[in-house]
C-alpha cells in the first residue's frame, strides 16, 4: 500500500488542500493529522468551489475515506456547519 503525505514547508497559502484534493481521487483514505479551523482549503469540484476548514479535501470524492487526526484542533460549531453545507451539495 501507498502513502502519500503532503506537508508545507510554511504557515500556509501554500496550496496544500489543491494538491491533496487532486491526489485525493484514486485514495482509500485522506486523513488530516493537525491543524485547526483556521485553515482554508478551496477545492473546486465538478465546476464547483468548496472551502473547508476541518474536513480534509478528500471530501468531495465519494470513494474516500476522511479522517481527522489526534493532532487536529477540532471547533465543533465548524466542524457541524461544515458538515451541513457539504450534505446540503447532496440534495
Amino acid at each position: 500500500m501507498a502513502v502519500t503525505a503532503i506537508v508545507g514547508c510554511q504557515w500556509g497559502d501554500e496550496g496544500k488542500g489543491k494538491i491533496v484534493d487532486l491526489l485525493s481521487e484514486p485514495a482509500d483514505i485522506v486523513a488530516r493529522y493537525q491543524g485547526g479551523p483556521n485553515a482554508g482549503h478551496t477545492v473546486v469540484h465538478e465546476g464547483e468551489e468548496t472551502i473547508l476548514h476541518q474536513i480534509p479535501s478528500g471530501i468531495l470524492h465519494p470513494n474516500v475515506i476522511c479522517l481527522l487526526g489526534s493532532g487536529s484542533v477540532i471547533d465543533p460549531r465548524i466542524l457541524f456547519e461544515e458538515i451541513e453545507q457539504l450534505e446540503s451539495r447532496r440534495s
